[in-house]
């Protein structure tokens, strides 16, 4: 094993870790780490993202859900929408997307390069909702009455971002969680883990038949991310994950802006 793996794996456990942690965000970093370190195509490594995100999110909602902190009601309400756009990312707009998207005398943008760059615009908004942060309800409002119709529109997106980027979406739906259904920031954690593992893991589906899998490289992987994820769970009991996350919403906001760059010019 080189380096270049040996720093890929252990990045896996990074991955799992800022799940556990923060309830999303793994899954930004699983697809660069795939595609630039492990040399996997854009497409395949967001087959393999869906699944190594499902795969860790479930163990992190076991955690949670022993401690009574994953909301069934709201799981559904923000899942099922969701569910449906996952599958048709997967199931029909991935697949009818041409290999060249577009071609100029100039130019060539492909479909893997074109899967790259939406990514890293994906990553630019996630680091600046980061990094920004948004203040969340001094307490629980639970008895307040839910804005379905905003619900289903705004699961509906995260569903589609999540099927065309194999990003597990926890960033999008902790603060949704927390400002439309009332829960409070643990809460909102254990039932983003949930709606991920379904989303990621029904995604990961439609790939089966699509895509050659390489099992034994996708268990190691896995395996690593989901050790991360009980050791972010774990030291979420002794910081604040709101000051963390700033800090790793810079990284995120480079690592984007390289991903871009490097789609764009190199």
């Amino acid at each position: 094993m080189g380096f270049i793996d040996f720093l890929g794996f252990f990045l896996a456990v990074l991955v799992g870790f800022t799940m556990g942690l923060f309830g999303g965000g793994g899954s930004i970093l699983t697809v660069p780490i795939l595609v630039y370190l492990f040399k996997i195509t854009p497409s395949l490594a967001t087959a393999y993202s869906l699944f190594v995100v499902g795969i860790a999110a479930l163990n992190g909602v076991i955690s949670y859900a022993r401690q009574k902190l994953v909301s069934i009601k709201a799981a559904v309400a923000f899942g099922v929408p969701s569910l449906f756009t996952v599958f048709l990312a997967r199931g029909f707009i991935l697949p009818a997307l041409p290999q060249i998207l577009l071609h100029t005398s100039y130019f060539t943008l492909t479909k893997e390069m074109g899967l790259m760059m939406f990514f890293s615009i994906v990553m630019l908004l996630a680091s600046v909702s980061m990094i920004k942060g948004r203040k969340a309800p001094a307490t629980a409002d639970t008895e307040k009455p839910w804005n379905y119709p905003r619900i289903i529109l705004q699961s509906s997106f995260v569903g589609l971002i999540i099927g065309i980027v194999g990003a597990g979406g926890g960033f999008l739906f902790v603060p949704a969680l927390m400002f439309f259904t009332g829960l409070n920031v643990k809460e909102a954690i254990g039932t983003s883990l949930f709606i991920i593992t379904f989303n990621s893991l029904i995604g990961f589906t439609g790939d089966l038949m699509e895509q050659s899998i390489e099992w034994g490289f996708l268990s190691l992987f896995s395996g690593l991310a989901i050790g991360g994820i009980y050791l972010g769970i774990y030291i979420s009991q002794f910081v604040s994950p709101a000051k963390l996350k700033v800090s790793f919403g810079w990284f995120v906001l480079l690592m984007g802006m390289f991903i871009l760059l490097k789609e764009s010019f190199f």
